[in-house]
């Protein structure tokens, strides 16, 4: 391969340099046999590509992205002309790229779009060659298992058989830790970030909550919208806007919102009577007065246009249905043993999704089976957003565990 992918740009700041990327399109013709028993026809996955592949092909890093992320992990798109297209850039790009803590100018870094999203791979949003139609609520149910084997494939395909490392945040983390499950002689390193080895029941009940919003909405037709030409944006609006208040933690919220009215703290420092009457009116009409209020609805007005309601659905019970241990009685030890991978586990302090609790369950049970893994536990003060942020202390375990263990191995 030895192809680099992208030129760098610019910089935006000590952690968000440009690169210009494109997507790139692979089509599978044999079926992937899913842990359901079905099977998936001919399918394509979208993928992005940041720096070079060696000529051992020993330096691949894949990440894994989480609910409503995909491929486009780092850099930025251009349009026709050339330029820069605003707030394009890759969903973890202060984390990857040139002189990043995932260098790469060493590593060659793949970022996949899952099946079942909307953002490329096939997904609901595809025709079913069976029907003609768009697969929609018939597109079949696929796990976190699923995603990995699919992303072998890929990998198989681009002519990696073994990677330097798997990494990912949430349900990334996720597909990380079965990665090493799953192919435990083709990672080498893994590092597990804000994730869980399961759900607990509460993260299960928001997710059903969402999930009930959005099958309730009249728009959603059992799931066929698209043969109809609508969508229940009111159900994506209000699960985008659930999920909101559980990546955020509670100081965040108060910190950033408070119990602030919207404008209106303003309107009456200025008296100015106008304003003060135009809000009243807006508020008999849109219910909307205080600051969070506000955020929630942009929030979930602005998922609502972009992402697919079917694929919500699938992502959020490949979420619920993960659990390793399930297989083993319930013990997440003897599940891991078959791990062959050097960890690194990062949580958050104020992540009470992903708690950091999930995390020791994974260290402790690789510490029993004799594994070498790291563990960072971050006091940050972002609930579970905090492993897409700029915590200088998280940023700096990542790019130390990759230059000083990874990068010897490989380069």
């Amino acid at each position: 391969m030895g192809l680099v992918l992208g030129d760098f740009v610019s910089s935006i700041s000590p952690y968000r340099s440009t690169v210009i990327v494109h997507p790139q399109t692979h089509r599978f013709t044999e079926a992937l046999v899913l842990q359901s028993g079905l099977s998936l026809p001919a399918y394509e996955l979208v993928y992005e590509t940041y720096g070079t592949l060696n000529a051992q092909r020993s330096n691949a890093v894949l990440i894994c992205h989480a609910l409503n992320a995909s491929h486009h992990v780092a850099g930025v798109y251009t349009d026709a002309q050339g330029q820069i297209k605003p707030r394009s850039e890759g969903w973890w790009d202060n984390m990857i790229g040139p002189g990043k803590p995932l260098d790469t100018n060493r590593f060659f870094v793949i970022g996949v779009n899952n099946l079942g999203s909307c953002f490329g791979s096939t997904g609901p949003t595809h025709i079913n060659p069976a029907t003609g139609d768009a697969w929609g609520a018939d597109f079949p149910v696929v796990t976190v298992e699923d995603w990995v084997n699919a992303q072998a494939r890929l990998l198989d395909a681009l002519g990696i058989t073994q990677l330097a490392a798997v990494m990912g945040g949430s349900l990334g983390g996720m597909q990380t830790l079965s990665w090493t499950l799953q192919y435990p002689k083709r990672v080498r390193h893994a590092v597990v970030v804000a994730s869980a080895p399961n759900l607990t029941a509460e993260n299960i009940a928001f997710n059903e909550v969402a999930r009930r919003a959005i099958v309730t909405d009249p728009d959603f037709h059992e799931g066929h919208y698209l043969r109809v030409h609508t969508k229940p944006k009111r159900g994506l609006r209000i699960a985008r806007m659930i999920g909101h208040i559980t990546y955020l933690s509670d100081d965040v919220m108060n910190e950033k919102f408070g119990r602030r009215l919207r404008a209106l703290e303003t309107a009456v420092a200025d008296r100015d009577v106008a304003a003060l009457e135009r809000l009243a009116y807006h508020y008999t009409t849109t219910g909307v007065e205080f600051e969070i209020e506000s955020y929630l609805r942009y929030q979930g007005d602005k998922f609502s246009e972009y992402f697919d309601a079917n694929t919500y659905l699938l992502i959020t019970r490949a979420l619920d249905y993960f659990d390793p241990a399930r297989a083993h009685q319930g013990h997440l030890a003897q599940a891991l043993s078959v791990a062959q991978a050097r960890f690194l586990v990062i949580s958050f302090t104020t992540d009470w999704r992903f708690s950091p609790a999930r995390s020791r369950e994974i260290v402790r049970a690789l510490l029993h089976n004799q594994r070498p893994v790291s563990y960072a536990e971050i006091d940050a003060p972002h609930g579970h957003d905090a492993f897409l942020l700029d915590d200088p202390r998280y940023l700096a375990a990542v790019r130390a565990y990759f230059d000083h263990t990874v990068a010897p191995e490989v380069l």
